[in-house]
């Protein structure tokens, strides 16, 4: 007698998962298109219908019946998950499936749990005033949008490390699959670490095309996949087919494998400390692109190609034929056996979702900030570097960072909620104290000569920004702490993720019910001016400019000038909520300028005149000379003591910026100086000379509308580099003290004729320079052994 295998669906529980399925693509095709008439309670009309059509359908069913399938293996093995929607264009899925939980209606009671509400649930949807049809801020569970592929599940990493009970269920889009961010993020489970951290489920959706192109991964052959699949460390779990029957019963068979294989999986680390690396399990899930949807239109296949991803049908208010497919199309749902007469998803089917946070739209890692707690902060002030007078040599401001940092991971161990992220150049960027405290977590395979790698570590270091970028961000949205460090040059990589951050940033401000989050914290170090060993390539200080185009509400940019002053800032940066602080410091042994106490002080004002290197406290300024970024700093001091040297009589002001953002208005940015405070410090009339780390033009842009904004001159980099010595980089690019000097020569008209003689020996040390270095390989000893002399 044939066996006959149990089902992991009986009867019944299938034909209710199916029937919640329907429901939630009910819902995906009246958000789409409906304007009124929001159960169909008379035939569908022309004035039913939107008059703009936006969103997509094609990745929706999938996404939908990957949803309802979820919420049974929560209920089942008490889950706590959320759900990160990859191809987060499936908007429409994301909100119905939190509509159908009743999460939606909680968080926006103006959305109720009836037909008005539902009408509401539809016309709201990419339409004015309404919500984005993306996975968005808006969403409720989403820490995610998917506006822009290729990170969902680096998000997903960042989310469970060090949330070892919470299991994230990954969707990623074939089409997402092909971006480098996503096809390198597989790779992200050689760095979870079983004991410590929770889960990912990735779910491949592989529904066959992207707008207008069939997927790479739905054109190679099933072999090939699992052997790329199993070549990343995962064990791929298939579930194909087009028959909703058979496919409800394969993917409920397979995530009862996936989660009991994790659970083994953990299990087994956390009790009998296996530590060999796991293959952690995943899903690709194998069906039609717009399931359930149209098949035709006009005679053109819709479901199951690339014509089904966005609109399916695009005119029913002008096409009456048209009208009445969307009308078949939204009646094969059954609407009136989903819901009730007041459009109340019917109990038998609400039974179907988990309850309170269980559910994936209430899950509270999917509001991080609620469960953010402080950081654990050593007192900065007790790493200072004694400062007695301006100018001593330091060992590099990064390098004094380090033990600062390294404190952070030590006081937060027990509370596991900080972490550190770069592409492989924590050490490179002079954070190597940080490694008397922790490990870099690291689950592949370890060999003799390997430092500092271990199954748990604070620090996660891959050689891929995308990843390092992503990992941090998950890590903050569900409610913890970081930083990244990274190159300068090599931060422009995660440009775009940046964007995309800054966006989530500024919407979740806005809505009340979205907890703030820690702050993004970049530490970018082995900068511009000191990448004079690896050349034109490392060379590029423009990252600056990108984030300044963001929200001012969102965005800092810092450049302490001294060790002291970089502490300050990083304290203050790793307090703070909801911004994203870039800070900017060399590693190389440089000149200190500041005691704690005055750096405090300075930090604390953002910008600032340093009197120690001034002489015009009761007079007007000849000029000003402004300094932003460490080596711009030591330049401008180089060309005040030449200029004290030589030129006495001339009345002289050093203004100092560490917070970017002071020099706009305060109407620009709730940081910026207010026009008599900038006059104050800038003059409306005296010539300015800038000296600046980054492009030159950023300056002219933040204080285009100063009242002396004609005669602020800035100086800083043009985009001239090559492997030379260190300050032949200021020198290439007119930032050096001898051209600083001849700027101020040139724009004072008292001194213009005592100046060209001054100007003309500049001009040979400048000759003298060149040759030196071409013959020894190294700066003047002048240079090198230059030091500030207080008059």
């Amino acid at each position: 007698m044939e066996q006959v295998l149990e089902k992991t669906l009986s009867s019944e529980l299938l034909h209710k998962i199916d029937a919640y399925w329907r429901a939630a693509n009910y819902l995906s095709v009246g958000q789409i298109y409906l304007y009124d008439n929001p159960l169909l309670k008379r035939p569908l009309e022309v004035t039913d219908i939107k008059h703009m059509l936006l969103g997509h359908w094609g990745t929706t069913p999938g996404q939908n019946f990957i949803y309802a399938h979820l919420n049974r293996v929560i209920k089942k093995y008490d889950l706590d998950m959320i759900y990160v929607s990859g191809p987060g264009h499936g908007g429409p899925a994301v909100v119905a499936n939190t509509y159908l939980e009743g999460t939606y209606s909680e968080i926006y009671p103006n959305i109720s749990q009836d037909e008005d509400g539902l009408r509401k649930l539809f016309v709201q949807f990419s339409f004015p005033g309404g919500i984005p049809s993306h996975a968005s801020p808006e969403t409720p569970g989403s820490i995610h949008e998917g506006g822009e592929l290729g990170y969902s599940l680096s998000h997903s990493f960042g989310a469970v490390l060090d949330n070892r009970d919470l299991l994230v269920a990954c969707v990623v889009g074939d089409g997402e699959a092909e971006t480098g961010p996503l096809a390198t993020a597989w790779h992200s489970n050689k760095f979870l670490d079983p004991v410590t951290d929770g889960a990912v489920l990735p779910i491949l959706h592989l529904n066959g095309y992207k707008i207008a192109n069939p997927t790479v991964l739905a054109r190679i052959t099933h072999e090939e996949l699992d052997q790329l699949l199993r070549g990343c460390g995962w064990t791929p779990i298939f579930v194909e087919g087009h028959d909703p029957d058979p496919v409800h019963e394969a993917m409920a068979t397979a995530l009862d494998t996936a989660v009991e294989q994790i659970k083994k999986i953990q299990q087994d680390a956390r009790q009998t400390g296996n530590a060999a690396r796991p293959r952690w399990p995943m899903i690709v899930l194998n069906t039609p692109k717009g399931w359930t949807g149209p098949k035709f239109v006009d005679g053109k296949q819709i479901e199951g190609t690339f014509r089904s991803h966005q609109v399916p049908i695009t005119d029913p208010a002008t096409n009456l034929d048209h009208l009445k497919l969307l009308e078949d199309w939204l009646r094969s749902y059954r609407p009136e056996e989903l819901f009730d007469d007041q459009a109340r998803l019917k109990p038998e089917l609400a039974e179907l979702a988990p309850k309170g946070d269980r559910r994936m739209g209430s899950n509270p890692h999917a509001n991080g900030g609620g469960l953010l707690r402080d950081l654990r902060m050593p007192d900065f002030r007790d790493y200072a570097v004694d400062v007695p007078a301006p100018g001593i040599e330091g060992i590099g401001d990064t390098r004094v960072l380090g033990p600062f940092l390294r404190d952070v991971v030590k006081l937060n161990a027990e509370q596991r909620n900080f972490r550190i992220f770069g592409p492989d150049e924590t050490i490179s960027n002079g954070l190597t104290a940080v490694f008397e405290a922790t490990e870099r977590q690291w689950e592949a395979a370890t060999l003799a000569n390997d430092e500092f790698l271990a199954p748990q570590g604070r620090v996660i270091e891959m050689l891929s920004e995308h990843q390092c970028e992503g990992w941090l961000e998950g890590y903050l949205l569900t409610g913890r702490h970081g930083l990244f460090n990274c190159y300068e040059a090599f931060i422009h990589i995660v440009d775009s993720m940046f964007n995309q951050h800054a966006k989530w940033l500024k919407v979740t401000a806005s809505l009340p019910w979205r907890h703030k989050i820690a702050s993004l914290n970049y530490l970018l170090s082995s900068h511009v001016w000191r990448q004079d060993h690896n050349g034109f390539t490392h060379q590029d200080p423009g990252f600056i400019d990108h984030v300044t185009n963001k929200k001012a509400e969102i965005v800092r940019v810092y450049l302490p000038p001294d060790a002291n002053c970089l502490l300050s800032v990083a304290d203050h940066c790793l307090r703070s909520r909801h911004y994203v602080n870039v800070v900017i410091a060399g590693k190389h042994p440089a000149p200190q300028w500041l005691s704690m106490e005055d750096a405090v002080k300075h930090c604390t004002e953002g910008i600032g005149i340093w009197e120690w290197a001034s002489n015009d406290r009761d007079s007007e300024p000849d000029v000003v000379m402004a300094c932003c970024g460490d080596v711009p700093t030591l330049e401008t001091l180089g060309a005040v003591s030449i200029l004290r040297e030589h030129l006495p009589e001339l009345k002289l002001r050093v203004v100092n910026v560490v917070d970017l953002m002071k020099l706009q208005p305060q109407t620009e940015h709730p940081h910026g100086l207010s026009d008599p405070d900038f006059d104050a410090l800038f003059t409306i009339d005296k010539p300015v000379i800038f000296a600046f780390h980054g492009y030159p033009w950023l300056i002219h842009r933040l204080t285009y509308r100063r009242t002396n904004h004609p005669n602020i001159h800035v100086r800083g980099y043009k985009e001239e580099g090559t492997i030379t010595t260190p300050f032949d980089m200021t020198v290439m690019n007119d930032l050096d003290r001898f051209h600083l000097t001849m700027d101020v020569i040139d724009r004072i008209p008292k001194i213009r004729n005592r100046g060209v003689y001054l100007k003309q020996e500049l001009k040979g040390k400048l000759i003298e320079h060149k040759e030196y270095i071409d013959k020894y390989g190294q700066d003047l000893p002048e240079i090198r052994n230059w030091k500030w002399e207080s008059n």
